[in-house]
């Protein structure tokens, strides 16, 4: 039996609860005192500037998009809406093409908001906190941050809008590089091999296709419980050089720069996107080698011939996993023979005698049918890929040959964000969420300031 353990001595003396400073430190009370008393003063100022843009356009009527005639102002009315430093407002004109019955309100249009809503700064600010963070939690951030009090279901229409503008011009991209007449980025300056990697994961989806909404105070029936299955595949590629591989520490290496690619579904979506990527980057050139690494799956292999000039890779730490599927089932599992025996193969897969290797397993000679058909399944996956396991060369060109980069990429871009529990997601919502932490991860934030927040209609 096991031996109880003594109690512990209580101390001699209880703990003494601990003691908060009486005040806040000074420079903090200073911050916030500078940030109060200057608040009003930065409103009047971008109150003025907003006056003057709307003096400068009054008086000038627009044209009529569609028959090209003067428009008449039917009305002037005050509007507001939400920007970073509070509520700002300004008198807008309306105008009317009476015989194409066309609206337009042109100060609208040229200050990019528009009545009640939140823009601006502000709307970009908020979107990056539901990028990062679940809308609840965002949230509450927004409040702590930016001083800004906004429902979970606000901020989800701000992201969702501006997710929808940056989806939208990120596809649009893909078209416009996927025609062979469109001028991709200069490539004199093209890299000799840049290295292309693709994993997949799945998604949780909702069980439903339209939000459900209540009406004269029914109540809503209880949703459907989720289906096995009820996923959606998420695809996520990473490219980068080779030759900004640097060794961070002794047999070990980390990447300077990658650029990251998301979507879901098809897997020709995702080829065309990194295809539209390179191609955007000007890192695919006549001679530019395209060094694909991938995990054996077929759809990776089956779409690597859009590039001509390519080098194909199967992972190294997949290629292993086969052989200890064998090694555990032959010498048992944990054993100390089963690692001596994957280390060997290992290292002579290491230098690039995967034929040896081939050679040495077809001699083995299994005792039981289980054994006999695990090992043709390991013969046959090398033999399928001996091509690709050409690993010395690829360690001696710089190329790597393990699939680590792409796989923590879409860690960070998919389950950091996507995959938390209880998480269930449209399809929508994900493709817009998705090209957010994109423009995030990419360093690209900066992109959104150029694109206008859209309609979700």
């Amino acid at each position: 039996m096991p031996t109880q353990r003594p109690p512990r001595p209580e101390p001699e003396t209880p703990p003494a609860r601990p003691v908060l400073a009486d005040d806040p430190p000074r420079f903090l009370l200073l911050e916030r005192e500078v940030e109060i008393e200057y608040r009003p003063q930065m409103r009047a100022a971008l109150q003025s500037k907003v006056d003057a843009v709307a003096a400068a356009a009054r008086g000038t009527s627009p044209v009529c998009p569609h028959c090209g005639r003067r428009m008449r102002c039917q009305d002037t009315r005050e509007i507001s809406w939400l920007a970073r430093c509070g509520r700002r407002h300004a008198s807008v004109s309306r105008y009317r093409c009476p015989p194409c019955r066309c609206e337009s309100r042109p100060l609208l249009d040229l200050l990019g908001v528009e009545p009640g809503r939140v823009r601006g700064a502000l709307a970009r600010l908020l979107a990056l906190l539901a990028t990062v963070a679940p809308y609840p939690l965002a949230a509450r951030l927004a409040g702590l941050l930016l001083g800004v009090t906004i429902s979970p279901m606000g901020l989800w229409r701000v992201t969702q809008r501006l997710g929808q503008a940056a989806a939208h011009y990120r596809e649009a991209l893909s078209r416009y590089h996927a025609d062979s007449r469109s001028p991709g980025a200069p490539t004199q300056a093209a890299p000799p091999a840049v290295v292309l990697g693709v994993d997949g994961g799945s998604l949780g989806m909702q069980v439903r296709s339209t939000r459900r909404h209540r009406q004269d105070g029914e109540t809503l029936p209880p949703l459907p419980p989720v289906e096995d299955g009820r996923f959606r595949e998420v695809k996520t590629g990473v490219l980068l050089l080779p030759s900004e591989r640097v060794e961070t520490s002794p047999g070990r290496r980390t990447v300077v720069r990658r650029f990251l690619v998301t979507g879901l579904g098809e897997a020709d979506a995702i080829f065309a996107r990194l295809y539209a990527q390179l191609r955007e980057l000007g890192w695919v050139g006549a001679y530019t080698v395209v060094v694909i690494v991938g995990d054996g799956a077929e759809w990776i292999w089956n779409r690597a011939s859009l590039f001509v000039r390519r080098c194909e890779i199967l992972d190294f730490w997949h290629a292993l996993e086969h052989a200890w599927e064998f090694a555990q089932l032959r010498y048992g599992e944990g054993s100390a023979q089963a690692d001596r025996w994957v280390h060997e193969i290992a290292e002579d897969l290491r230098a690039g005698k995967v034929q040896e290797v081939i050679a040495r397993l077809k001699r083995v000679r299994p005792k039981t049918p289980e054994l006999r058909q695990s090992l043709q399944a390991l013969i046959r996956y090398y033999s399928e890929n001996a091509g690709r396991m050409r690993y010395d060369e690829y360690l001696r060109l710089g190329y790597g040959i393990g699939s680590g980069a792409v796989e923590s990429a879409h860690k960070q871009v998919v389950q950091a964000r996507f995959r938390q529990a209880g998480m269930r997601w449209s399809e929508a919502g994900a493709r817009r969420l998705l090209a957010l932490r994109l423009l995030l991860l990419n360093e690209n934030w900066a992109l959104l300031d150029r694109l206008r927040m859209v309609s979700l209609a």
